[in-house]
């Protein structure tokens, strides 16, 4: 499902409506920080996960 201009421009167009023309860039900033604190999440999530992958596997060849 794509989006046109015409959507693209309702869409922006509700938003100025809803929020206002000064707090759009207060919202973007907010919305930037969300994506970048989520994918930090995600991005250690990643990492806990190898480093459990690597106990375990150490702790295989330990007892082999």
């Amino acid at each position: 499902m794509r989006l046109g201009t015409q959507e693209l421009l309702i869409v922006l167009l509700v938003v100025v409506i809803l929020f206002g023309p000064t707090q759009i860039p207060k919202l973007t900033k907010m919305f930037g920080k969300s994506i970048k604190s989520f994918k930090d999440g995600m991005a250690s999530e990643d990492d806990q996960a190898k480093g459990g992958e690597d106990k375990e596997s150490k702790a295989q060849d330990d007892k082999d």
